[in-house]
């Protein structure tokens, strides 16, 4: 059984989507890369595949022929029949390959490179497993552990060809701002306004640091993406708020914008002064918006994510000046023990100027290593010879 019998490189990568969408967009854009920039035939198995379909405009459903840039998404059910494998198989996240695949990839004469890609971590063990080989129990067939990371022992981060340009030519296109804001719904900002965007989880702090703008003499707009928070800020003002709303309240503006696709929420964290960010996918996102972020970590049992958090401070302070990284790791240790933030974010504010100029040298540092789709297609090469 031949694994490719096609001219073009055919990997598969499968995808469970859990509660928040992280994990389908950390796939997706790099499905989306690999497609674009390496010529490679992505079909990208999700078991929600039509729910996806909103933010993968650029993809087809179900099992087409080749077509350049373009990534299959395909429904993956129990009773799904495998195709032939492509020449690497992507296990996301721990999802665990169908049976029927793995009997497909032990059919082959050459057995695909199984990879399983993991989550984003800035802790230093993960550079000693990555690129591991684990046999697997039944098969027999080696997986290799790739991890995503900040160090150059690790798999990198995702980053498209030409995104940090793209980035500072729209920051220096007042055109391209004033459509976004007319794509979103949302007025441009304000004379001497800042503007913050909000995309987290529940958190208990949000009420006091809504109240905080609303009191500030200067004034402030904060833009919410639909998601999670809204229950907890339609609890704030008081009468259930959706897309499009907006509330005005001392010097605090809000609205609700509607779930927006991949490249649209670049250009929101491009264009505002702070990001309130969660998980993995738009952590990184804000990281080569270049702006001031506050990471918010996954809730896990007896405080793991706490220590992700200061993992991810160890590497990201590393370099800055003192009082900019005390103003940004004492605000992001607040908001993720969901304590009061009013004083820390005077000091971030204050601070800002300092904080972007340190992140774009250490966004420019982690650049030195690759980023992760190059170099999982430099790893297939070097297995696959």
């Amino acid at each position: 059984m031949k694994c490719d019998s096609s001219t073009h490189k055919v990997w598969d990568i499968f995808c469970r989507l859990v509660d928040n969408f992280g994990d389908i967009g950390v796939c997706w854009r790099l499905a989306r890369q690999l497609a674009s920039e390496h010529g490679i035939h992505v079909r990208l198995w999700v078991d929600r595949a039509q729910t996806i379909a909103a933010i993968a405009p650029d993809s087809t459903i179900g099992l087409n022929p080749f077509e350049n840039g373009v990534v299959e998404l395909i429904a993956w059910r129990p009773e799904s029949a495998m195709p032939i494998p492509g020449e690497l198989v992507v296990e996301a996240f721990g999802c665990e390959l169908p049976e029927r695949m793995i009997t497909a990839m032990l059919q082959c004469r050459n057995p695909p490179l199984w990879i399983n890609l993991e989550y984003l971590s800035a802790e230093a063990w993960i550079e000693g497993c990555h690129l591991l080989p684990s046999p697997h129990p039944a098969s027999g067939l080696a997986k290799h552990f790739f991890f995503p990371g900040f160090g150059a022992d690790t798999g990198g981060l995702l980053c498209e060809a030409g995104l940090i340009e793209a980035r500072n030519a729209f920051r220096a296109d007042a055109s391209a701002q004033h459509a976004l804001w007319k794509t979103l719904g949302a007025e441009p900002a304000a004379r001497h306004e800042t503007t913050i965007s909000l995309f987290c989880y529940e958190n208990q702090a949000l009420g006091g640091l809504l109240d905080s703008l609303v009191a500030k003499s200067q004034p402030t707009r904060v833009l919410v993406p639909e998601g999670r928070i809204l229950p907890a800020l339609s609890a704030w003002h008081g009468a259930a708020l959706r897309r499009g709303d907006r509330v005005q309240r001392g010097s605090l503006r809000i609205q609700v914008l509607p779930f927006v696709s991949q490249r649209l929420y670049d250009s929101l964290l491009w264009a505002c002064d702070l990001n309130f960010v969660r998980g993995e996918d738009s952590l990184v996102r804000a990281l080569w918006a270049g702006r001031p972020f506050v990471w918010q970590a996954y809730v896990q049992q007896d405080d793991a994510h706490l220590l992700k958090l200061e993992a991810l401070l160890d590497r990201c302070l590393a370099d800055m000046p003192a009082e900019a990284a005390t103003a940004f790791g004492g605000i992001a240790r607040a908001w993720n023990r969901e304590q009061p933030l009013a004083a820390w974010l005077e000091e971030l504010l204050a601070q800002r100027e300092a904080i972007a100029a340190s992140l774009e040298s250490w966004q420019q540092r982690i650049r030195l290593s690759g980023d992760l789709a190059t170099n999982l297609v430099s790893f297939s090469k070097s297995k696959l010879k």
